[in-house]
């Protein structure tokens, strides 16, 4: 393209040649690389130009406009790949594909570490009691134990029979009689002659046996004693361990009475028959120290418990279950008053602060049993 500048300038910068002899020749060549390259010479038989001396660079002249495009040159050979551009973002999640086949079982993991123990829980209610085991096989034999106190002296033995009676001894002998007096008038009676002679003794009879003597049965009954004082020990022990068992945690003793919950809240009816299954009966606190205890365990549990006093039989005169008057009573004041809305109140609750209140039968409180 900078060719036909040059030309025209060229022309230009030799005015004495006529316009004639100033006809150029343009032809055009098609580079291998698709570049259209135009060159300019002289027509044939034209006239050589003079020699002389270039002339001084002209000015620069406008640029021209582009020319019509050439034809469409042979593709050339692909270029080397360019370096790899950045990764571009990534494309938006496609469709989940079907799910795969299960596989195969992996094998069996190590056991993990053993958790935390868990809180314990509330202890259920008793249940019923189960059937006997078998009987077990005779334990070893125990070591001797230490000797038991004395025991007090056994009864007295069986007195022995009395041995038979020895043979009688024989009659002794006779004295010799005095000689016959002549017949006479009856005189009065003569003296007592002398006595006779005392006859000998008969042989004693045969000794009976003695009497066997008590002492082995005292012995004996010694032995039992010391067997039925260790057997008491032990059921002493064993007894003390399971009244622990019983009244741990929501038992109370006091004397010879255990008050026990389960947590169960019930209607009275439901309330007397679950203590009844219990083989024992609804808390009736006969003095001080029995209402406290069952006030313990109503604290423990935030709620208040079914007593098993009630007037059901006969109104305002609160009885217990088996129609025995009261001989403990600890009401709130104003208490029993019988007023619910019309409901009647035949029953009897103990609150957290030991107080009694009469309420309706219906109410679900909580169970504490009495054994």
């Amino acid at each position: 393209m900078l060719l036909l500048p040059l030309s025209v300038l060229l022309l230009l910068t030799q005015p004495w040649r006529p316009l004639g002899a100033e006809m150029t020749f343009y032809s055009q060549k098609i580079l291998p690389n698709a570049c259209t390259l135009v060159m300019c010479s002289h027509p044939e038989n034209g006239l050589p130009g003079r020699d002389g001396q270039d002339g001084k660079e002209g000015p620069r002249g406008e640029k021209g406009d582009p020319g019509s495009p050439g034809p469409a040159g042979r593709a050339g050979m692909p270029g080397p790949a360019g370096p790899t551009g950045p990764k571009g973002d990534n494309g938006s999640a496609g469709e989940p594909g079907p799910k795969g086949d299960t596989g195969p079982p992996g094998p069996t993991g190590m056991p993990g570490p053993a958790g935390r123990e868990g809180p314990s829980g509330r202890q259920g209610s008793m249940g019923p009691p189960g059937t006997p085991g078998p009987k077990g096989e005779p334990g070893p034999k125990g070591g001797l134990g230490t000797p038991g106190m004395q025991g007090s002296p056994g009864p007295t033995g069986l007195k022995g029979e009395r041995g038979a009676p020895g043979e009688p001894g024989g009659p002794g002998p006779a004295g010799a009689a005095g000689p016959a007096g002549a017949i006479g008038p009856q005189g009065p009676s003569g003296a007592r002659g002398p006595p006779g002679l005392k006859g000998d003794r008969g042989t004693p009879g045969e000794r009976g046996a003695k009497g066997e003597s008590g002492l082995a049965e005292v012995n004996a009954l010694k032995k039992q004693v010391t067997i039925l004082e260790g057997h008491l020990r032990r059921f002493q022990n064993a007894f003390s361990q399971y009244k622990n068992v019983v009244l741990f945690p929501d038992g109370q003793a006091v004397g010879e009475k255990i008050f026990k919950t389960a947590g169960a809240v019930k209607s009275y009816s439901d309330a007397q028959q679950l203590c009844t299954e219990a083989k024992g009966q609804l808390a009736s606190p006969r003095s001080a120290a029995e209402n406290k205890a069952v006030t313990q365990l109503v604290r423990a549990h935030e709620k208040n418990a079914y007593l098993s006093m009630n007037d059901i039989s006969t109104e305002g005169r609160f009885t217990y279950p088996t129609g025995e008057i009261l001989v403990y009573s600890n009401w709130a004041t104003g208490e029993p008053n019988n007023s619910d809305d019309g409901q009647p109140e035949n029953c009897a609750e103990i609150s957290p602060e030991g107080q009694w209140n009469d309420i309706p039968c219906s109410e679900q409180l909580l169970v504490i049993c009495e054994f």
